[in-house]
């Protein structure tokens, strides 16, 4: 019986360096949640009011954007929406000529005082 516990022991330690092996390869991302939870910490708003508060200014944001609206965030960058022209494309796997439709990105440029930030 104890040579199977063993078994299961190292199988066990393999998967959870696999799981750390994986989560590694992530790209750490700050989430909304997470940017809730930080206003209910440090500015003592409650839960519900700080979930809130970061979906209006996504909302806000997102709908400044749709309707071809630069945002621009002081100390942070800017947000703006860009018109990519139509242009011809190829199928890398064919070679055939495909056309690209026209269409609307956005850009982000960060401010010179993020930059300076980023670079300490």
């Amino acid at each position: 019986m104890q040579a199977w516990d063993d078994v299961d022991d190292e199988q066990d330690e393999r998967r959870s360096a696999v799981k750390i092996a994986v989560e590694s390869l992530e790209t750490p991302a700050l989430t909304k949640a997470q940017l809730a939870e930080l206003l209910f910490e440090q500015i003592g708003l409650n839960k519900r009011e700080s979930k809130d508060m970061i979906d209006a200014f996504f909302d806000l944001v997102t709908t400044s954007l749709v309707n071809g609206t630069d945002v621009k965030i002081s100390s942070f960058g800017n947000f703006q929406i860009r018109v990519k022209a139509p242009r011809p494309g190829r199928n890398p796997r064919t070679g055939e000529s495909i056309p690209i439709k026209a269409r609307r990105v956005v850009t982000f440029h960060a401010s010179h005082k993020l930059k300076e930030q980023i670079q300490g």
